[in-house]
């Protein structure tokens, strides 16, 4: 019986240990969406986003307020411009990133 009660504390230290790490690698996309919103020139800069797959589309009154190398270091893995339009590529984040987004767009 005593090995049995080694094996449980084990697997719940275990476990313990696993949320942790877990807890600590999660994104924290508030505060994700909050910066992206500063490097695109902030909230009044911002027309409409958009979502697709792994882009993220945003059209923007002045492009030249979005600040790239800031919005690469946040993750994106490629930036198109296309007119006022920058499609950001930030993977299986973008929808998350999206949604963030739109509700401090609507505060």
């Amino acid at each position: 019986m005593p090995r049995i009660i080694q094996y449980l504390i084990i697997a719940v230290v275990l476990a313990i240990i696993s949320l942790v790490i877990i807890k600590l690698t999660k994104r924290d996309f508030n505060i994700e969406a909050n910066k992206l919103i500063t490097y695109l020139g902030g909230k009044d800069n911002i027309i409409n986003t958009e979502c697709n797959m792994s882009r993220f589309k945003v059209i923007l009154k002045d492009v030249s307020l979005a600040d790239k190398d800031a919005i690469q270091k946040l993750g994106a893995k490629g930036i198109v411009e296309i007119d006022n339009q920058l499609k950001i590529i930030f993977g299986k984040n973008a929808r998350e990133l999206k949604k963030y987004i739109e509700e401090i767009m609507k505060k």
